[in-house]
């Protein structure tokens, strides 16, 4: 049988016929990218909140519960996220329960470094806890203003570059 998960290493994940640990769950989860920032995946966007093993259908069986949280209340994306992660471990053979939680409300303090990383790389300035100190994600200056509160997206200002010149989101503090 073809493994029908691949890493971005080149590790193949199939658990068909045996349990995954924690770990390999959470490898799998990081396949999954979040839908309106392809390039951030719902683990380092932080919207994955636990992952956790728990008996299913009577004491034999087994499943994971994964616990979602929206970025936002009025997230439209979240049963998509929920839908994309459940489908993700099922193609790979994991038996899975997705439910979202909203206490507490996410909080942008949840994303990762590999996160906040991805979404400057990809042009977005990450959150900070200080706007004060926010820079421009194309060449670090701080000389940057204010365009929007609301740019692409609900959670996300426009700004634009002073020096030079290019607009870009701000992924806001929450």
């Amino acid at each position: 049988m073809q493994p029908l998960i691949s890493t971005d290493r080149g590790r193949q994940l199939d658990f068909h016929h045996a349990t995954p640990t924690q770990s390999q769950v959470w490898q799998l989860l990081e396949l999954v990218p979040d839908p309106e920032l392809p390039m951030v995946s719902v683990v380092d966007l932080g919207i994955v909140r636990s992952a956790q093993l728990q008996p299913a259908n009577g004491a034999q069986e087994q499943q994971w519960l994964v616990q979602v949280t929206p970025t936002y209340s009025g997230c439209p994306a979240t049963d998509f996220i929920a839908s994309e992660v459940h489908h993700t471990l099922k193609r790979a053979g994991v038996p899975n329960r997705v439910e979202t939680v909203l206490a507490p409300a996410w909080c942008s303090s949840w994303m990762t470094p590999k996160g906040r990383a991805a979404l400057k790389e990809a042009g977005i300035a990450p959150p900070l806890d200080d706007i004060t100190t926010l820079a421009c994600p194309q060449c670090d200056s701080p000389n940057v203003a204010l365009l929007n509160q609301f740019g692409s997206t609900a959670c996300k200002a426009l700004y634009r570059c002073n020096n030079c010149l290019e607009p870009f989101d701000y992924f806001k503090t929450i």
